[in-house]
């Protein structure tokens, strides 16, 4: 427990992250832990959204429980108490259960809404600074967020207390995403801009080079044509196909300098696609995770800048290194 503010003699930021911590520590000791399971069953079992509600950096507190909760899939939106009272309690209804937020227990304006909670039958569970207060009787269930002291040297600004509240929060929401058995790709699902989101989503097929743009070759095309292909393709690399888009083979910038190398002058106009690629190319299949394909071309003795996607035995497109390195996961 503190007992004082960090210690005159103390120096560096340190100490202050020190004793919001032991404030943390604290109120996972007087934590009700039945109290906070009747709080996790009530929002599991929550037909509509989560209400959270404060006034003041309780209300900053209680809109990032809000959006913490939606980020998981649990459907859920802040709401100001004097918005509330003149009209937005019309996204309330009795299906929800509303979160409050608030250190003193007291605060006028949440006392003020909790009459219209009580006559639409809305559960209320109180994340508060003091459990004898009048929102604390007035709660479904009340969860212990108080804070002995803040880090404040006079104690005024609310610091350990608001992050009290906001780790009962956190914790409350991440209680509910264990319940729910939510997986990695769920949450992605949620989260399509974040490199998290992008990595467990976004698919090959997402960034391949396809249709018009796929630079494709017959087996018998001359070498003049395959150079002129990749020329225009502008991928490094060509690929063969067969009859209804069987893949063959790859051709890529490399293949045909060796190849014509190899080759003496007369031998030269005979040689076609055929010659020129690589059979049994490394190929990847289009569903695969972009994160995976990136591996997959990365993570070998001599890294491969280029692949064919293969939806079966048909090459549906073409990836680069650089398309899946530019997609950010």
């Amino acid at each position: 427990m503190i007992s004082t503010g960090p210690g005159p003699g103390e120096k560096g930021a340190a100490r202050f992250l020190r004793a919001e911590a032991e404030a943390l520590l604290a109120a996972a000791d007087r934590l009700d832990e039945e109290a906070f399971a009747s709080a996790v069953d009530l929002v599991a079992q929550c037909k509509g959204k989560v209400i959270t509600v404060g006034a003041g950096m309780s209300g900053i507190i209680a809109r990032k429980i809000a959006a913490t909760m939606t980020s998981t899939g649990m459907p859920a939106l802040f709401l100001h108490p004097n918005d509330a009272l003149h009209g937005a309690l019309g996204a309330v209804s009795g299906d929800d259960v509303v979160v409050v937020i608030s250190n003193s227990g007291e605060t006028a304006e949440l006392l003020g809404l909790l009459p219209y909670l009580r006559h639409r039958a809305v559960p209320v569970i109180g994340i508060l600074g003091r459990t004898t207060s009048a929102l604390a009787r007035a709660a479904d269930i009340v969860l212990d967020a108080g804070a002995e002291r803040e880090i404040c040297p006079f104690n005024l600004a609310p610091t350990s207390s608001t992050t009290t509240a906001l780790a009962i929060g956190d914790a409350l929401a991440v209680a509910l995403y264990e319940r729910r058995g939510l997986t990695p790709e769920q949450f992605a699902l949620n989260h399509p801009s974040g490199a998290l989101g992008r990595r467990l989503t976004l698919r090959v097929s997402d960034v391949m080079h396809a249709g018009d743009g796929l630079p494709a070759v017959v087996p018998d095309s001359r070498w003049i044509d395959v150079l002129a292909r990749l020329t225009d393709g502008g991928l490094g690399a060509v690929v063969v196909l067969g009859d209804a888009g069987v893949l063959q083979g790859v051709i890529t910038d490399g293949d045909v300098r060796r190849t014509v190398q190899r080759a003496g002058d007369a031998a030269l106009s005979d040689l076609v696609a055929a010659d020129l690629m690589t059979r049994r190319p490394t190929v990847v299949a289009h569903d695969v995770l972009v994160y995976d394909a990136l591996q997959q071309m990365e993570d070998r003795p001599s890294q491969i800048s280029v692949l064919p996607v293969v939806s079966g035995d048909v090459c549906v497109g073409v990836v680069r290194v650089h398309d899946l390195v530019r997609a950010g996961v």
